[in-house]
């Protein structure tokens, strides 16, 4: 990879870092003061390799990840000034160096130099999860218990895609979010699957892409899923309890140990700009 120290824009190159990570014994994605996090951890490689930066290299994520939550990709961009980019020196295998450096729960897949317009939050289109349950039908193999929710009743599966399909689309989910003083609970989710897997142990996948997400709102979906597919609650009473759009419902929020981030999507590198400005405005129910 060739150093582009010829491109700096306001004294920076800004690099895209895809990476993967096993959640179990981080307190989440953000940094926390004399926690173990996935952010410090980055940073605390990218310092050694880069030298020390008093804004984090200006890191921006794709997507915060609670304790325990999973990625098996993660996108985010930092920025290098010149200094920086060249302490790199001949050997070019960035994402090799960062990887000898950093301990084996997280991976960096590829480091690369960022289009134009680039970013790494606000120019994705979409982001996509995964929840893994093992219920009574499901062989629970001990090698996937870190990433699994296992349950000793069996679940409907159908009833679960049913009710799942309730979520499609724009809505407010402040019934399944935690809520917070600032920001929207607005959002639109553009697919949203139930399914056994056959070829991995009849485990069910619960599958939710959307154009993001608030805290807890998939893992509190899951959680209203799993009611129905035990058969302890039904569509009806789902659907009731989104419309609502307040908290007093009775599906819990799962575990977190079954979530994985496994996908972000970005528009082509002519929309970047178009794409950036659009997530910055605050939504409503109105948008078509």
């Amino acid at each position: 990879m060739n150093m582009p120290v010829d491109q700096l824009v306001d004294g920076f190159v800004r690099f895209r870092i895809d990476l993967s990570y096993d959640g179990t014994d981080f307190a989440g994605w953000a940094r926390q003061p004399g926690m173990r996090t996935v952010h410090g951890e980055v940073v605390r490689v990218l310092t050694q390799l880069f030298g020390d930066s008093e804004t984090d290299f200006d890191l921006r994520v794709a997507g915060r990840t609670d304790a325990g939550v999973h990625a098996e990709h993660q996108v985010i961009h930092v920025d290098l000034n010149e200094r920086q980019i060249r302490r790199i020196g001949r050997n070019k295998d960035v994402a090799g160096r960062l990887n000898k450096l950093l301990d084996q729960d997280v991976r960096v897949r590829s480091f690369e130099q960022a289009p134009e317009h680039f970013h790494a939050r606000y120019g994705a289109t979409y982001r996509r999860y995964r929840y893994r349950v093992a219920d009574a039908t499901a062989n629970q193999n001990a090698m996937h218990g870190r990433f699994t929710l296992w349950l000793s009743y069996e679940l409907d599966v159908l009833e679960m895609q049913a009710t799942a399909l309730e979520f499609y689309g724009l809505h407010d989910f402040a019934s399944f979010c935690k809520p917070r003083d600032i920001g929207t609970t607005i959002r639109d989710i553009k697919e949203i699957t139930v399914k056994r897997n056959k070829h991995d142990n009849n485990v069910i996948e619960i599958e939710v892409m959307a154009d993001a997400f608030c805290h807890n709102m998939i893992r509190s979906i899951v959680g209203a899923l799993i009611k129905v597919g035990g058969g302890r609650a039904t569509k009806a009473e789902v659907v009731a309890a989104l419309g609502a759009k307040n908290r007093a419902h009775p599906y819990k929020v799962v575990e977190p140990h079954g979530l994985s981030m496994i996908e972000i999507g970005y528009p082509p590198v002519k929309k970047l700009a178009e794409q950036v400005a659009l997530v910055q405005r605050t939504r409503t129910l109105d948008e078509n």
